[in-house]
């Protein structure tokens, strides 16, 4: 843990954290990827033969989405927070509201709700090709680093 702390370290002095997406090996599996627009940062899961779990339609496997929702939401909160560690999942609750269709990239943004000293609540909505039609929601808690 004391290489990604190290890495961490270096991402909140430089503003730069792709170095600390390269260091979780989930988010390499699943090709996750970021963009930062000034205080904005929109999350992408490519288009991925291998995150496909329904093959007919071929739609994302469900887990894949929840995971890749769950992981922006970790990153958001360590690029704003300036926080010491990965902040730890306490509760996600995801709602699917349509079919997440391969051959297209997934993209989401996150807004932090309500931060405490200890807590923050934070939502995230995935689209693909329109923001305003979501194909899935999600409400997350994160304990933070004291």
């Amino acid at each position: 843990m004391a290489v990604f702390e190290e890495i961490l370290k270096e991402s909140n002095a430089t503003g730069d954290y792709h170095n600390v997406l390269q260091a979780i090996p989930y988010a390499q599996l699943i090709g996750m990827d970021f963009q930062k627009f000034g205080q904005d940062v929109i999350f992408k899961l490519p288009d991925n033969i291998n995150n496909i779990g329904n093959p007919i339609l071929p739609a994302v496997h469900g887990g894949v989405v929840g995971g890749f929702m769950e992981m922006s939401a970790a990153m958001h909160l360590l690029m704003f927070l300036d926080t010491p560690t990965m902040p730890k999942i306490v509760d996600f609750s995801l709602d699917y509201l349509r079919a997440v269709k391969g051959g297209r990239d997934t993209f989401a943004e996150c807004q932090v709700v309500r931060q405490g000293s200890r807590v923050a609540n934070v939502i995230i909505n995935a689209w693909q090709t329109r923001r305003e039609e979501a194909v899935a929601t999600a409400r997350a808690h994160f304990l933070l680093a004291q």
